[in-house]
């Protein structure tokens, strides 16, 4: 996406959102702004849109036995779903598992459920390419079991975990339910949503607009409520629906579920072939990871520092994920796999989307290698 002078490969934290996503979210600003929750014509209509909105997006996912939650973000569905869900079946058991390659957002709830609440929680390693096995969930499932959270796509290094597999080991437990984030995989991967109990969506990932999202789970669920007030969303996500949010992450979810993934392999297969001949870089997204994301550290110099140069001459990346660069320089994604603490603190994430091309994989590249022999 080569647009006033830079060249933009960080779409694993943000995305630019489609005209025609802005253009629906400011049509139903300006005509369709009314509270859906009122009772006049305007609000009436307004309920119909926000119903719409979730018809098209569980059409797009091909599910009949799930419900739409609107949310601000992924993390706050993340949340309610992990949170929610556990406090609420809570007297089934407090067994939940999950992975250590998990987004903080869902990684936080695990660790919150068991410092203040009591919950025992399981972490479980992946392999050297950020896998974990259904083998691996199998060995850890008990009958008080009641949760396990596994990601369908790494937001750092790319590796795709076999859902479906997993799903058919939790399914095994009549107590447990399988949740999934999906923020990275919505319309990147191949995946059966109809054997996940409960998903979840981020707008800005998939070209729609921040502060909106979504969580999609099976209508035979509930959850405690992490927000009070006037009970909207089946009273457990008391806010305003936002009709604009609603409608437009609809129209992003469906363009993003059509997209053509094609083109993305190329770019990966083009960046991937380039840095393998550069001295002083390993590589940490392996061939059977998603090819929206290329990972890679250097050996001998420091990523925040390349980063910064390349950001210098408009080429933008990212070091760490975008969640944690505030608050740590290393990527424990990439010690999970079994790399050492100087290479997870000097990675760099290369994220594409149908916007990038190869002439821009080549810039990056070139000006990359410069940025190596001109920084001691």
């Amino acid at each position: 996406m080569k647009n006033n002078n830079f060249i933009y490969l960080d779409n694993a934290a943000t995305t630019k959102p489609d005209d025609k996503v802005v253009a629906l979210f400011v049509e139903s600003i300006n005509e369709n702004f009314a509270n859906p929750n009122s009772i006049h014509a305007l609000g009436v209509k307004n309920a119909k849109n926000v119903q719409i909105a979730k018809e098209s997006i569980l059409n797009s996912f091909k599910l009949k036995k799930h419900n739409v939650i609107f949310t601000s973000s992924s993390t706050e569905a993340n949340n309610l779903a992990i949170k929610g869900y556990c406090l609420n079946y809570q007297n089934r058991g407090k067994h939940i598992i999950t992975t250590n390659i998990e987004h903080p957002s869902v990684l936080e709830c695990f660790y919150q459920l068991r410092d203040k609440f009591g919950f025992e929680v399981t972490v479980l390693d992946v392999n050297d390419e950020g896998v974990v096995l259904p083998t691996q969930v199998e060995q850890a499932m008990r009958k008080d079991t009641i949760l396990v959270s596994v990601i369908a796509l790494n937001n750092e290094i790319g590796s795709i975990n076999p859902i479906k597999e997993i799903a058919e080991v939790v399914h095994k437990y009549p107590k447990a339910n399988l949740h999934v984030d999906t923020t990275q995989a919505i319309g990147k991967i191949d995946l059966d949503y109809s054997c996940i109990d409960m998903f979840v969506v981020s707008a800005h990932k998939i070209h729609g607009l921040k502060g909106s999202g979504a969580l999609i789970y099976k209508n035979t669920l509930s959850f405690l409520p992490l927000l009070s007030g006037g009970g909207q969303e089946y009273g457990y996500r008391s806010s305003t629906i936002s009709v604009e949010h609603a409608r437009s992450l609809a129209l992003a979810i469906k363009n993003a579920i059509n997209e053509d993934n094609k083109p993305i392999y190329a770019l990966r297969d083009k960046l991937v072939e380039s840095l393998s001949i550069i001295d002083g870089i390993e590589l940490n997204s392996t061939s059977k990871c998603s090819p929206y994301i290329v990972n890679f550290s250097l050996k001998d110099k420091k990523a925040s520092v390349i980063v910064e140069d390349l950001s210098n001459k408009g080429i933008y990346v990212s070091s760490v994920s975008a969640c944690n660069s505030k608050k740590e320089a290393s990527s424990y994604v990439v010690k999970a796999i079994g790399k050492s603490d100087k290479l997870a603190h000097n990675t760099i994430r290369v994220s594409f989307s149908k916007d990038n091309s190869l002439e821009e994989v080549e810039t990056f590249v070139n000006e990359l290698k410069k940025s190596l022999e001109s920084i001691r």
